[in-house]
């Protein structure tokens, strides 16, 4: 089982910067099923330029719950999951430091898409989540929204896993994962 998580913050620092919103699409390997999306109120002021890369602004988030009041949904939401992240790094890193804030550790063994796909994608000429979609004719609702990133990575996920599988036996029915 893998969680496909994406966040928008505050910022690129996951020690000064907090979470404005996660999404988070649990994967049985074929299909989602489970998700959770939620906007996150930072407690703390949204720059602009986030804003405008976003689209999330102080008033957006004003009502939101705030990360405490979700923090216990995501373990839930992601126990027993291996992380999936585009960029993993950037948004696992954020997620800990959220959960020690609180006086929690958060572990989840992780894969990053962005060091999958040049593994198993290989020749494309970038790798941001963007560039990798166009070329790869995946569409993107709500591009540097947490919900339509995470969704897009979902869609390369599946392409790396169809690309890297293989029957085994039994008519084909069981499949072997080459990561």
């Amino acid at each position: 089982m893998f969680s496909i998580v994406d966040i928008e913050t505050t910022g690129q620092s996951a020690q000064n910067g907090k979470i404005t919103e996660i999404a988070i699409y649990v994967h049985d390997g074929i299909e989602i099923v489970n998700s959770f999306v939620s906007l996150v109120n930072p407690e703390c002021h949204i720059p602009y330029f986030i804003t405008k890369l976003t689209g999330i602004d102080n008033k957006m988030v004003a009502d939101a719950p705030k990360f405490y009041e979700i923090a216990k949904k995501i373990v839930e939401v992601t126990e027993g999951t291996t992380f999936v992240a585009h960029n993993v790094s950037f948004d696992y890193r954020f997620i800990q430091q959220e959960y020690l804030r609180l006086g929690y550790e958060y572990k989840r063994k992780t894969m990053c898409t962005i060091q999958l796909s040049r593994k198993y994608l290989p020749g494309h000429p970038s790798y941001s989540l963007g560039k990798l979609c166009d070329n790869l004719a995946i569409r993107i609702d709500g591009r540097h929204r947490a919900g339509g990133d995470a969704l897009a990575t979902v869609r390369l996920f599946e392409i790396i896993l169809q690309k890297h599988t293989h029957p085994l036996g039994n008519g084909g029915n069981t499949q072997q994962r080459l990561f």
